[in-house]
């Protein structure tokens, strides 16, 4: 009997230490899976936040994105934004002179663009022609273009107006005037026109130079002229 009550008693208080071992690992266990599941969804919140095809509650527009340190930047380019001051005349007399200036640059400057346009497209037609015939041809067909172009419009400029337009021909295409000519119709006519145009107190040597004619750089600059063309 004494035995059996020893034995009663010791498993008795393994019972006892049960009871109280059982809970405390069950709240372990319950406090762990807690924490499991609130790192899972952080994870997975974060994960949505920086998928770029899950649209938020405030997404209205496309943007193109930019992961920095697993967070997505959204970005998009901005077109340049020219700062200019209004400019302010010492007299009446210079004012006139710049409008006057102001005017014959943009007389000329749509010219000089087509020049510039037309002479590239026949630089590249050069280039994937392989018959001298061929190039001829294409030489020939500009120079028609650019003497109708003459013939219409350009002979009715003054002479301020032809300078500034040498100029700009430079300016666009990278070539004087006369460097063109040679190129087209060699150096004999060249010199002939150059001759022609001395006559007439211009110069189709004359370059471009944005620091000396920076007058006009600021004028076509300020125009908004390339924004359509």
């Amino acid at each position: 009997m004494i035995g059996l009550h020893s034995k009663a008693l010791r498993i008795n208080k393994y019972n006892i230490r049960c009871n109280f071992t059982i809970p405390k690992f069950m709240k372990i266990f319950r406090l762990a899976a807690i924490f499991s599941l609130v790192l899972w969804s952080v994870a997975a919140l974060s994960q949505i936040k920086n998928d770029p095809f899950v649209k938020g509650k405030n997404d209205t527009i496309r943007v193109a994105v930019t992961n920095v340190d697993n967070e997505l930047i959204p970005w998009f380019p901005l077109s340049d934004v020219i700062i200019t001051d209004t400019r302010i005349f010492k007299s009446p007399l210079e004012k006139a002179k710049f409008n006057r200036l102001r005017y014959n640059v943009l007389r000329v400057l749509p010219y000089a663009m087509f020049a510039r346009n037309r002479y590239a497209q026949l630089q590249h037609d050069l280039a994937v022609t392989s018959t001298r015939r061929e190039k001829r041809k294409l030489i020939k067909a500009f120079e028609k273009e650019i003497k109708e172009m003459f013939n219409k419009e350009i002979k009715n400029l003054t002479i301020t107006q032809g300078g500034i337009l040498i100029k700009l021909i430079d300016r666009e295409t990278g070539t004087s005037s006369y460097d063109l000519l040679k190129e087209m119709k060699g150096g004999v006519t060249a010199f002939f026109y150059q001759s022609v145009a001395r006559v007439f107190g211009n110069n189709l040597k004359n370059q471009y130079d944005p620091e000396e004619d920076r007058e006009i750089e600021n004028i076509i600059r300020s125009s908004g002229y390339y924004m359509y063309n």
